[in-house]
């Protein structure tokens, strides 16, 4: 079978951002052929080079479309717009395929997808990484009613016209059924994590590097990902800064880049207690939070962000990491369910840093915590499982057709 696959941001474990379509990817090229469609923007940000860019037996065509997230809304939407033409033309120059993988964000990317599948007459399934247009819509990147109505009107089209739709998160399909798309025609499929590349998180890799970060008899608090708007980089920062007086050991790594980036060098300038790492390739990242006793996936309070299947969530349970949560949604109810994390109130510092210095004093409920995530992880989001359903989907999703 041909698979098409309509990706704009392809990484690798060798950049900073989570690899989940690499691992599947790998896994759908042992037994298909997988034609990926995609843009460079990832490649010249590879830290390492242990990987090979793409997995072996995926033929790759790829734009010059540059993006980064300190542009502005008028050049992403360029960027987009960029990537979805350029995808639309090779999409009908390519061997014709059984069936298409539209993968979103952004919507131009499965638009792209969803017009190449009509014109060849294929099916395609749409993944659903993150809702848009609600997501940019809820940031006020789309401040006109008209092209609002437009784009919902389009993200609507899309679900109708898959044969099959692959949300990342429970939430993300209670959202799209809302809609009166048919239940029967979702299926949820979590971001997940890559457990074999946690394996390098061993005891000894932590110890190693701790002592080369000058960590040696610190509590470690771990944020890691986007420091972007939606993030409520702030309010860490702020919790942070409440917590060293009275917490001289404690030390809060904020690893990555984005929006807030210059927020978190200054305190770290003028607290202690607060350190900025910069961003590691994927492979690496897992050691950086077993070495953490805590991690904390934050996002404003909107409701569109209780729908998120963020890297750092599953990434943090995956090496036994228990984590504290700020939205409202799945996270915060898997989390409960499963004894692995807390929640905290998004924007409300006090009751974060009250958390996390209660937390601390007892190491054993931490570590409980942390092996109750960790077997959780090992049953839920292992990519191999992941991979090994999505392929079902597109095989199925082809056979409707064939």
């Amino acid at each position: 079978m041909h698979i098409a696959v309509f990706s704009q941001y392809h990484t690798n474990p060798d950049c900073p951002a989570t690899s989940r379509h690499y691992t599947l990817l790998e896994h759908l090229a042992r037994t298909h052929r997988v034609s990926l469609i995609t843009t460079r923007t990832w490649e010249p940000q590879r830290f390492t080079q242990q990987f090979p860019w793409v997995p072996e037996g995926v033929e790759m065509r790829a734009a010059d479309v540059p993006y980064h997230n300190k542009m502005g809304v008028g050049r992403r939407a360029l960027a987009f717009g960029q990537y979805a033409a350029y995808a639309l033309r090779e999409g009908l120059r390519l061997d014709k395929p059984d069936v298409i993988w539209g993968i979103s964000t952004p919507l131009t990317a499965a638009w792209a997808a969803a017009q190449v599948a009509r014109l060849r007459r294929v099916p395609w399934v749409f993944e659903v990484q993150d809702l848009w247009p609600s997501f940019p819509i809820a940031m006020g990147a789309v401040p006109n009613a008209f092209a609002r109505k437009q784009l919902f009107a389009l993200e609507k089209s899309l679900y109708t016209s898959a044969k099959h739709i692959l949300p990342l998160s429970p939430d993300m399909s209670h959202y799209i059924e809302a809609l009166e798309i048919s239940p029967a025609k979702i299926t949820t499929v979590l971001n997940g994590t890559d457990f074999h590349l946690a394996t390098a998180a061993t005891a000894a890799a932590v110890a190693s590097l701790r002592e080369e970060q000058g960590l040696a008899g610190r509590r470690v608090v771990l944020y890691a990902g986007t420091f972007g708007r939606a993030n409520d980089i702030p309010t860490l920062v702020a919790a942070a800064e409440k917590m060293a007086p009275s917490h001289p050991d404690v030390t809060w790594l904020f690893m990555g880049h984005g929006f807030h980036e210059p927020l978190i060098r200054a305190a770290a300038a003028r607290c202690a207690g607060i350190r900025l790492i910069a961003p590691q390739p994927r492979h690496a990242v897992f050691t950086w939070f077993r070495l953490a006793e805590v991690s904390v996936v934050s996002f404003l309070n909107l409701p569109v962000l209780d729908a998120n299947s963020p890297a750092k969530f599953y990434d943090s349970l995956a090496v036994g990491t228990p984590v504290i949560v700020t939205n409202h949604g799945w996270t915060k109810k898997w989390v409960e369910d499963y004894q692995c994390g807390w929640y905290t109130p998004a924007g409300d510092a006090l009751t974060m840093a009250s958390c996390i210095s209660e937390l601390l004093a007892i190491p054993a409920t931490l570590k409980q915590a942390g092996e109750k995530g960790k077997t959780a992880a090992l049953l839920h989001f292992d990519r191999n499982g992941i991979a090994a359903n999505v392929q079902t989907v597109l095989e199925d999703a082809a056979s409707i057709t064939n």
